[in-house]
């Protein structure tokens, strides 16, 4: 065919696949090309909150784990802007999370073949004159189509926001995801009730947040979650270690239940609150209730809200509190939703390969352990996805840490050779006496 048919080409600039597209930058022998429908790199932009870090240290970059030496290491960013010793001085590993947005546009800025405004709305399969992917993008701004091609496909569309049927359909600047958080945040300061449902670290950073607001406000802040409890995040060394690609290795061979399973021990690990985080929460609530003042906050764990309801004034909570096992009804005026995300799965994904690949079960389709998706009948041109892995990769499928180690391994198998070393022991501990 006449048409230029591309190594790869990745569906996706997130964080995922920009460190993708950094690696494969100067590998001569590897041509590819990247779509994001998003008009610009924007990392969380409603969570960029002033003063809140990242959860991983800063070697969970695009590169180091892979490349040090990288010209798009954080490091090199640093010293790029002449900010290395303001760093050190700094004394964190952690790195502040507008600044790592700010890290991704400046990397976005320096690797080619990454198009903004550009949505793939449709992958077709053909076999002449070879086997090879058509991939149908959008552009966003003229509404018109084209058509690209490649070998392989590498599908990284991230996730959105997960808002339940019961909590949808009301205005945005009343009912809101954490996700828009920022957008809305000057309107809900001039409320008189502000609830946030949901547990996590964006909760607690928007709880804080909202807190700190208090000292220039007036508005009553509550804070409902279903968890057991609004616990610490495991932060232990030897804890750590789950999040390496030797325990990826361990937990991909697993039974599916069995993985299920894992993830549930491995909580503590992967969704707790951070510990400066919850100490900053308790001293401000100390320091606003001196002298007997009522710090005007509400925190109740064990509750789950199941609905919503347009009140005279506001919104009612339909609130279950499961432990006791006592319903009760709770009025404010504002809601912000900590209710997590959940995966993006494109409709065209599933309309064309629905029938073709194999399922774990219903909604989990299998993922082998190079991240290729798996289909019935074997095919010449990969398709990987690092979407929805959870279930098949457990603490690799949403940790910055491993998204370079997942980047490694695709390209070796990309291009069937051993380009970056990956199978060394890398961690203290083990999971198995059997490999």
């Amino acid at each position: 065919m006449d048409q230029k048919i591309y190594d790869f080409i990745g569906i996706g600039i997130g964080p995922y696949n920009l460190s993708l597209a950094a690696l494969t930058e100067d590998m001569k022998d590897i041509d590819r090309i990247f779509f994001d429908q998003t008009p610009k790199m924007e990392w969380h932009p409603g969570m960029l909150i002033e003063g809140a870090d990242l959860q991983v240290p800063f070697m969970a970059d695009l590169v180091t784990f892979a490349d040090p030496t990288s010209h798009y290491s954080y490091l090199n960013y640093l010293k790029h802007f002449d900010r290395l010793y303001k760093f050190f001085f700094f004394q964190k590993l952690e790195i502040p999370r507008n600044e790592y947005n700010d890290y991704l546009q400046w990397a976005t800025d320096q690797i080619s073949g990454l198009y903004f405004g550009k949505e793939v709305v449709d992958v077709v399969e053909h076999d002449e004159p070879e086997p090879y992917y058509e991939l149908v993008i959008l552009d966003t701004d003229t509404h018109k189509t084209e058509s690209y091609y490649a070998k392989h496909v590498v599908m990284a569309t991230g996730s959105e926001p997960l808002i339940l049927d019961s909590m949808q359909g009301f205005p945005n600047e009343d009912i809101l995801h954490t996700s828009r958080y920022l957008y809305e945040k000057e309107a809900l300061k001039k409320s008189d009730h502000i609830t946030i449902v949901g547990s996590g670290q964006s909760a607690a950073e928007i709880f804080y947040d909202l807190l700190e607001e208090r000292e220039d406000q007036e508005f009553h802040l509550t804070w409902l979650t279903r968890s057991e409890g609004i616990f610490q995040l495991e932060a232990a060394k030897v804890g750590q270690e789950f999040f390496a690609p030797d325990y990826v290795n361990y937990f991909h061979n697993l039974p599916l239940e069995k993985r299920k399973e894992a993830l549930e021990t491995l909580d503590p690990l992967r969704n707790g609150i951070d510990y400066s985080t919850l100490n900053g929460i308790y001293d401000m609530l100390y320091h606003y209730s001196v002298g007997g003042e009522d710090p005007r906050v509400t925190i109740q764990p064990l509750t789950e809200v199941r609905q919503i309801e347009k009140a005279d004034e506001g919104y009612t909570l339909k609130c279950h509190q499961w432990q006791k096992e006592e319903n009760f009804d709770y009025q404010t005026e504002k809601v912000i939703l900590a209710t997590g995300y959940k995966p993006n799965i494109p409709d065209w994904f599933l309309s064309r390969f629905k029938d073709e690949i194999e399922w774990e079960d219903e909604k989990l389709f299998k993922v082998k352990r190079n991240y290729e998706l798996t289909f019935k009948e074997p095919k010449e041109n990969k398709f990987y996805v690092v979407t929805n892995l959870e279930h098949s990769h457990g603490t690799a499928a949403t940790n910055l840490g491993l998204a370079v180690q997942r980047n490694m391994e695709i390209i070796n198998d990309l291009i069937g050779e051993e380009r970056f070393n990956t199978n060394r022991k890398q961690i203290f501990q083990q999971f198995s006496m059997k490999s």
